[in-house]
């Protein structure tokens, strides 16, 4: 391994966080084969987030059901899982995401425990694709020296996606409440813009894996199936961002989506596939490590978890 400033740090927190009382990372939730492939999920750790930031726009008096039947309550904060896919295929290695980083949140930002953990280096991944770029998926992408965490790798993002965020504008014209999530994207897509390759939807950007467009969390937002033969499965980022009411309830809008209109019909759509085909999905926020199936009920549906 290269010894540079970024592993010497990664060493050092590293050694601090084992040291810790108790700690006990589950880093690797879980795997599935996929013909030749093999895809895993890493931790990136968790995020804290509000109730009201997914359940604020959503019919309060359906809520509370909803919510009771997955154990839980309308104003108890979320601690929802942030899950990167790794694919290996061939001599590739290729992570969906780049995790929070330093930057973003304490609870998250753990890949380099977990990548280490999976026998791996930064140096080791040889591509790096973005659902989108919200801080828990993209800022990870540069380090505490403002250099590319995974420099050996190079980098994919759809167009849309990458020219909405790199848009001056943006920063003026999106929620207030997001505006650091603009500044944080901006200036990092910037920074790796040399690194970046573009797509558009309907694209296989790598052999056997496909773009998919899934707007409405974010205007360029991207899912990506993945197939082996006659083998598939999709990799959903925040298309489908929780495990209860995005479930139960895909018609709601959420009010973790840019455009919530259009976040909704993407779900409904999505999940009307899904369920259907019986296809399984990776979800960045879903329970377990994210891997499972979207299963039909009497009037919706719900996450069947696969370990």
């Amino acid at each position: 391994m290269k010894l540079t400033r970024r592993t010497m740090m990664q060493g050092a927190l590293a050694g601090a966080a084992l040291g810790g009382a108790g700690f006990a990372p589950r880093w690797s939730h879980a795997s599935v084969a996929l013909g030749d492939m093999t895809v895993e999920t890493l931790s990136d750790g968790h995020l804290v987030l509000p109730a009201d930031f997914i359940f604020g726009p959503m019919p309060k008096d359906e809520l509370g059901p909803v919510l009771a039947a997955n154990g839980m309550t309308p104003d108890a904060a979320l601690t929802p899982e942030c899950n990167l896919t790794l694919l290996r295929s061939g001599d590739s290695v290729i992570l969906f995401d780049a995790g929070s980083g330093s930057s973003f949140q304490q609870s998250a930002g753990k890949i380099a425990d977990a990548l280490d953990a999976a026998g791996l280096a930064p140096e080791d991944i040889t591509h790096v694709v973005f659902t989108h770029g919200h801080p828990d998926h993209l800022w990870g992408v540069m380090d505490d020296f403002d250099e590319p965490f995974f420099y050996e790798a190079q980098h994919f993002i759809g167009k849309t996606e990458w020219d909405y965020w790199i848009d001056p504008k943006t920063v003026d014209t999106i929620d207030p409440g997001r505006t650091t999530m603009a500044v944080g994207a901006q200036r990092r897509l910037a920074e790796m813009e040399d690194a970046m390759t573009f797509f558009e939807d309907g694209e296989e950007i790598l052999p056997g894996v496909a773009a998919r467009m899934t707007p409405g969390h974010t205007p360029g937002h991207m899912s990506f199936e993945i197939r082996s033969g006659s083998e598939s499965l999709m990799v959903i980022g925040d298309a489908i961002g929780n495990h209860h009411v995005a479930f139960a309830r895909p018609g709601w809008h959420s009010g973790s989506d840019q455009d919530q209109e259009l976040g909704a019909a993407t779900r409904m759509a999505l999940m009307d596939q899904i369920a259907n085909e019986q296809m399984r999905i990776i979800g960045f926020h879903l329970p377990g490590g994210g891997i499972g199936r979207a299963e039909k009920t009497a009037d919706g549906y719900r996450f069947v978890q696969e370990s």
